[in-house]
């Protein structure tokens, strides 16, 4: 047993911390309280609890420029005044000088306002730490000029101040761009690591279009600082600029020359060539990874860029170049050998044979010699991945199943053991076994991976609302048949079998699909006005369907790379933003719009 004045001690001490606790929970209640009657504009109310917040705390400076704010709103200015003046003569904190002047601004008394003004900026001159709280007062009531100056001032006093950030920021707000972006990359030059915020924040004032004033004026500056000052952060903000106006010729350039100054990291060089990847730009795209494959040191970065450049080659290419790419690829095994390092390569050359090629049986006995090598478990299951879908091909969808269960068994709850799953439920959906694909895809909805989620999502869709149409169910198995068509690259059989789903099952909800389907078929082929008619009838006749966004955004995006029609693409970009702001390509969407509006977002 403890002594009695131990217990009492430990007594005392829990109830302070009760009651220490208790007022904490309430002051922050209150606040809330507080803070919502302000928000809804009951300033009444708003004035009598930020009051007895201020009892409780008369130091505290946020309650006390509430009170002040709560009485202006009110039109109290006498009140404001005479309760700073108080408080004044009680802390000294020079910002609320500017506090003061605005509540004479208010009461349009511009000589008494200017009076505090001055009073404030004096201050920064006796103690140049004044400066923070003063040069944020004034920017909260968008006293911009003033602001400014008292950074100005204070970084005379006191040259080891850096405001550049907070300088950039308030001369966007004041729309002087220039001196915003002179401020902005004053600051990177003392804060490299900042680079990428400052990236983010200058975003908001440049467009897609290289024309732009901003854009232009940004360009140049960057420019005049690689004359007169070279640094590598100029050339890396001017390859960013490039990339944002989608110029990745110009970009490549810049990206080359950091790297012969900087020859550390290939890193900013690949990301290049993915994003103009991405974008459709082939052929930059092929130039970027040839440059690595010469330039590089570490065979990891070459392996990937000769990758990488064999699925550009296989893409752009005709039949007539498939022996070529053969040979290539050939060329890359003798040089680097079939080893686990070249795994990658061989999982392409092997879908190239079997997808491209005409090759299924050489592309499985090349991928089951690949399985011999000492791989690690989710190699092996990159593998058997690509050997399903090369059965899946064949249309020997019970061998593929077998590939897909192993992954799921070997590696489950990974990514790619849930690809797999998608596989099994997509191999189902092939055959008409409609019920075990849905039942694979349920489970599917949750995927840690959102796109493995969405692609099981839409699949479970077209197969939910189209499988109770007739107990036969012949539409939907003739679109899965079409769909297995469009796997097997026999797209003109696909465009064929759509054709039949068309003009015999006219008033079944697969004909929307069956549309979308097709057009995205002609788009691949590059029948870009067959194309649109599909996704012009799906948006004409399907106004409530799940695949009106789809077809709009396809659309516009035809209209923007395919005929340039800012003003077609635009009309129909508002559609997907005014009307279906659950779309996946909303936010996209909206970005698109303001890019081809030319607007520079603050």
């Amino acid at each position: 047993m403890w002594p009695t004045h131990i217990c009492y001690i430990y007594s005392m001490r829990f109830i302070f911390i009760i009651c220490f606790l208790y007022t904490i929970a309430g002051v922050a209640q209150n606040d809330a309280i507080a803070k919502d009657y302000y928000s809804k504009g009951e300033f009444e109310k708003a004035l009598v609890e930020y009051k007895r917040l201020y009892a409780q705390s008369p130091s505290n400076i946020n309650y006390i420029n509430k009170i002040v704010s709560t009485h202006q709103q009110l039109e109290q200015y006498d009140d404001a005044e005479t309760f700073l003046l108080k408080i004044m003569e009680r802390i000294n904190y020079p910002a609320f000088f500017v506090e003061l002047g605005y509540n004479f601004q208010l009461k349009n008394d511009l000589d008494k306002a200017n009076s505090y003004y001055n009073k404030a900026l004096a201050s920064i001159e006796e103690n140049p730490n004044h400066v923070f709280g003063i040069a944020r007062m004034f920017q909260s009531h968008t006293l911009l000029d003033q602001a400014i100056e008292a950074y100005n001032k204070a970084t005379l006093i006191k040259p080891e101040f850096n405001f550049d950030l907070q300088l950039a920021q308030l001369y966007g707000e004041q729309g002087n761009v220039e001196k915003m972006f002179t401020s902005y990359i004053d600051f990177i030059a003392a804060n490299p690591i900042a680079l990428t915020n400052i990236k983010r924040a200058i975003n908001d004032f440049i467009t897609e279009d290289s024309t732009n004033e901003n854009n232009i004026l940004f360009r140049k500056i960057l420019l005049k600082n690689i004359q007169e000052e070279p640094n590598l952060l100029w050339n890396k903000l001017l390859s960013w600029l490039f990339i944002q106006q989608r110029d990745f010729k110009k970009a490549f350039a810049q990206e080359k020359a950091i790297f012969n100054r900087e020859a550390e990291s290939l890193s900013g060089l690949e990301q290049l060539a993915h994003i103009a990847l991405n974008d459709g730009q082939d052929t930059i795209a092929l130039e970027v990874f040839t440059f690595i494959i010469n330039t590089a040191q570490d065979i990891d970065t070459q392996l990937r860029a000769h990758r990488n450049i064999m699925l550009i080659k296989t893409k752009l290419a005709n039949k007539e170049d498939y022996k070529t790419i053969n040979e290539q690829y050939l060329n890359i095994f003798e040089q680097y050998g079939k080893l686990p390092q070249t795994l990658d390569i061989q999982i392409s050359y092997a879908h190239f044979l079997a997808f491209n090629m005409d090759s299924p049986e050489q592309a499985t006995q090349f991928l089951e010699m690949a399985l011999e090598l000492p791989l690690a478990p989710l190699q092996k299951a990159q593998v058997k991945l690509e050997l399903g879908d090369i059965l899946l091909l064949q249309e020997k969808f019970n061998k593929a199943l077998i590939y897909f269960s192993q992954i799921q068994r070997n590696l489950k709850n990974s990514t790619i053991s849930q690809e797999a799953r998608f596989k099994v439920a997509k191999a189902s959906y092939y055959k008409g076994d409609f019920k075990w694909a849905e039942a694979q895809l349920k489970i599917l909805k949750s995927s840690t991976s959102q796109l493995i989620a969405n692609d099981a999502l839409d699949l479970k869709l077209l197969i939910s609302d189209n499988k109770y149409e007739d107990s036969t169910q012949t539409a939907l198995k003739l679109y899965a048949k079409a769909d297995l068509l469009a796997f097997q690259n026999k797209n003109e059989a696909a465009i064929a079998l759509l054709d039949k789903i068309l003009k015999e099952h006219k008033t079944e909800p697969i004909v929307a699909q069956a549309l979308y389907k097709q057009g995205q078929l002609f788009e691949g082929q590059l029948q870009f006005e067959k194309a649109m008619t599909n996704y012009e009838l799906v948006v004409a006749n399907y106004r409530d369907g799940i695949l009106i966004d789809d077809a709009l955004y396809r659309l516009a995006n035809i209209y923007i790379k395919q005929f340039n029609d800012k003003e077609k693409a635009k009309a129909l970009l508002e559609q997907i933003i005014f009307n279906h702001a659950d779309s996946i390509y909303f936010v996209e969407a909206r970005k698109l719009y303001r890019s081809l509006r030319g607007d520079v977002i603050n």
